[in-house]
């Protein structure tokens, strides 16, 4: 094997494994300190991993304009749909991601959703903090079994 396609091997291997995501923006914080962030900031930041993954995918997959791929994003990232996979996934979380869930379900969050029930809203909330959480502490292979469980 030549000496390009041996470095491409392993930029490839390096960023399927997540590697450069970690070099590129910075997760400095030890576990035990984000455990005790609120799951409102794991919430946060889940939402935005997980549109990201989704209009990734719409993008490598499809040729859609713009607004056709944000009609598609959509209908996977709107409260419901976060909602219903949850739901789908509950079974297979671990111990400890059913507590992450738990806490994201249960948070004190004063917004309002505008195209949802209270109660969509909440499991939304908490499947996006169990992604935010998972990011977080770098459990990429978990990250991953469940954002690519999402689309199917």
């Amino acid at each position: 094997m030549n000496l390009k396609m041996e470095l491409l091997e392993k930029l490839l291997l390096k960023l399927y494994k997540g590697e450069y995501m970690e070099e590129f923006i910075e997760l400095n914080r030890p576990e035990e300190e984000i455990n005790l962030l609120s799951p409102l900031t794991w919430a946060y930041v889940g939402d935005c991993i997980y549109e990201l993954y989704i209009r990734t995918h719409f993008v490598n997959t499809t040729n859609l304009k713009p607004h056709q791929l944000h009609i598609e994003t959509i209908k996977y990232v709107k409260a419901k749909s976060q909602a219903e996979l949850l739901q789908k996934i509950q079974d297979k979380l671990t111990e400890e991601e059913k507590e992450i869930v738990r806490r994201g379900r249960n948070v004190q969050n004063h917004h309002l959703p505008k195209n949802s029930n209270v109660q969509e809203y909440m499991h939304a909330t908490a499947f996006e903090a169990l992604i935010g959480y998972l990011y977080l502490t770098k459990k990429w292979e978990r990250l991953k079994t469940i954002l690519v469980e999402s689309l199917f």
